[in-house]
């Protein structure tokens, strides 16, 4: 959806009863009337969504990165607490397992998050694999990635076909998906010319004609407004040269929002320039109600999907389903407990390194409660 220029004032558009309550309404006025409702709220979500994600953004940046960078350092001093354990503390040959299990698995990630300088550490702790090892590692990768594929997109992998490598296996992916595509593309083109052959029946070439008479209607609703709005808003009749710029910005949010086919941000500008009145709205004809009414549902789709898009970017910037932050306070309160968490493991990691390193009651006490992961549960993250 086309965002808007210039903010519009809060116009209210809304057809009014003229008798106690809606029903002295039709029904199109009724309808008019909840899409315009719902389009103003779906307004302010978007808005507000959207203002919230970017101040969140922000927040992250300035506030939690350096919680992670202090956490990671903290998880740091921890290896090298632990590995200073391992070579000098009277353990048994089972917590020593336990100690390497750690560095191994719960801390690798350290390499890439700014602490190269571990290497040697996990080197000695966790030996790099045999060609032999990292063979049989690759295959069983492999296998797994063709199941996955093999389910998902239906690809069938030729056992004689070379995926050993990552760069083999992207490259068969790749084509096999090309494939599918153009075979799918083709199977479209022919269904589309069997439906053009076909012969409609009175009914569905009625139904059809309908369907392009009201778009054409709708077409010309909407391009009666813009040229009214047009007219009022042109900048070349106006000689004070401060309402020359306004009516310019006025002129471009009327021109995003036609190309946009925002029938309510028209009429709010109409009333805002008092090009109509509420009696206007009220003397609206059926036809032209249920032209404008199609309109507003379109308007209102659009909103609703702008409000997941933006709902799925800061799911896709934080990694969580998007109904789980999906609201603003629902971020905040997101935001604060793994905000209120790192701190904790952060606190809890400084008093471990500061403990084990002068008492190793502490680090036997503590890898009493330690559990080696199973196989397939997967890495640990400290």
């Amino acid at each position: 959806m086309a965002k808007k220029a210039v903010a519009l004032k809060s116009q209210l558009v809304h057809i009014k009863a003229l008798g106690a309550g809606n029903s002295a309404l039709s029904k199109a006025q009724r309808e008019f009337n909840r899409l315009t409702k719902r389009i103003a709220q779906a307004e302010k979500d978007v808005t507000a969504y959207r203002a919230a994600a970017t101040l969140m953004r922000q927040r992250v940046q300035n506030e939690y990165r350096p919680l992670q960078a202090r956490h990671n350092a903290a998880r740091a001093d921890l290896v090298r607490q632990l590995d200073h354990a391992h070579d000098h503390y009277k353990l048994t040959k089972g917590e020593r397992h336990k100690i390497v299990d750690m560095i191994g698995s719960a801390c690798y990630d350290l390499l890439e998050r700014g602490h190269p300088e571990l290497q040697p550490i996990m080197d000695k702790h966790a030996p790099p694999l045999t060609a032999q090892e990292e063979a049989e590692a690759d295959r069983e990768i492999s296998e797994a990635m063709k199941a996955l594929f093999s389910e998902r997109f239906g690809i069938d992998f030729d056992p004689a076909v070379d995926v050993s490598t990552q760069a083999k296996f992207q490259a068969y992916v790749a084509q096999q998906m090309a494939q599918q595509q153009d075979r799918q593309a083709q199977e479209e083109a022919q269904a589309t010319e069997r439906r053009a052959k076909r012969k409609k029946s009175p009914k569905q070439q009625a139904a059809e004609d309908q369907k392009q008479a009201e778009e054409k209607n709708i077409t010309k609703s909407v391009r009666a407004l813009y040229m009214d709005l047009v007219k009022a808003l042109h900048p070349d009749r106006e000689p004070d040269e401060a309402e020359k710029l306004r009516k310019t910005e006025l002129l471009k949010q009327v021109t995003t929002a036609y190309q946009a086919n925002e029938l309510l941000t028209l009429l709010r500008l109409q009333l805002e320039l008092q090009r109509i009145d509420q009696s206007h709205l009220e003397n609206l004809a059926e036809d032209q109600l249920r032209y404008y009414n199609k309109l507003l549902k379109e308007q209102a789709r659009e909103l609703d999907e702008a409000l997941y898009q933006e709902q799925m970017d800061w799911s896709g910037f934080t990694g969580k389903p998007y109904f789980f932050t999906s609201t603003p306070a629902a971020m905040e309160y997101d935001y604060q407990s793994q905000f209120q968490l790192i701190n904790l493991k952060i606190r809890s990691l400084e008093a471990e390194v500061l403990a084990f390193g002068h008492d190793p009651a502490a680090l036997k006490m503590f890898l009493k409660t330690y559990r080696i992961p199973k196989p397939g549960v997967g890495p640990l993250f400290g």
